[in-house]
């Protein structure tokens, strides 16, 4: 990890062991980042790396999401070894979301303990007591209304856009009398997201700058 004016900056390595998910299921979750809320990344030493207490924070949020488990059938032998037409029983959905599965696996989704070679296809069997732990992990986003609920992720968003707030507000500061494109390009190129983003929020940090001013001089 890094230290970075008083803020500790964690690589991809390092978010998987304070985590505790693997390789993958964290990828995943960079690569979903567009619809989850998932934290911007900054270059250090030319690697990618997260503010460990804004990503940390997230994914509190993010496994908080409230999810519906109602239609989950809790019944039966754990051990049992099912095949897909079983397992969408047990998750009460239709038997194409376990093909759909099985060709795009979502977060955490187990590993079959047996597979079957057919002459066009293989089926794959996983048992009661997996399709139980996964729908329990709230990183695998089961139950909840399109993967995502928009609460959770518009507090995620929100964050991230005050925090690039205040980062743009430190660099007008840091370096006055640069344009704003100047300013937005040098802060994409630092922080990473598109100049656009920061555009922005170097808007919103002059006109916060102006009010405060205003403020201070009683106009």
């Amino acid at each position: 990890m890094k230290s970075v004016d008083g803020r500790t900056w964690a690589s991809r390595e390092d978010l998987i062991e304070h985590s505790g998910y693997g390789i993958a299921t964290v990828k995943r979750l960079w690569r979903d980042r567009r619809t989850n809320g998932h934290p911007a990344h900054r270059v250090i030493d030319g690697f990618m790396h997260w503010d460990l207490e804004e990503w940390s924070a997230w994914l509190a949020g993010y496994l908080d999401r409230p999810r519906d488990l109602s239609g989950v059938d809790r019944s039966g032998d754990p051990d049992e070894q099912l095949p897909p037409a079983g397992q969408a029983r047990v998750l009460g959905v239709d038997p194409a979301r376990i093909t759909q599965y099985t060709k795009n696996p979502p977060p955490e989704w187990p590993d079959p303990v047996r597979v079957e070679e057919l002459r066009t296809r293989v089926r794959e069997y996983r048992t009661r007591a997996q399709l139980w732990a996964w729908v329990d992990d709230p990183l695998s986003s089961f139950g909840t209304k399109g993967g995502r609920t928009s609460g959770a992720v518009t507090k995620a968003a929100e964050a991230q856009a005050a925090d690039r707030v205040r980062l743009a507000a430190e660099e007008l500061a840091a370096t006055p009398g640069r344009k704003a494109d100047e300013v937005a390009a040098a802060l994409a190129a630092r922080h990473g997201q598109s100049e656009v983003t920061w555009k922005k929020a170097v808007a919103q940090a002059r006109k916060e700058a102006r009010k405060e001013a205003r403020k201070q001089t009683g106009a």
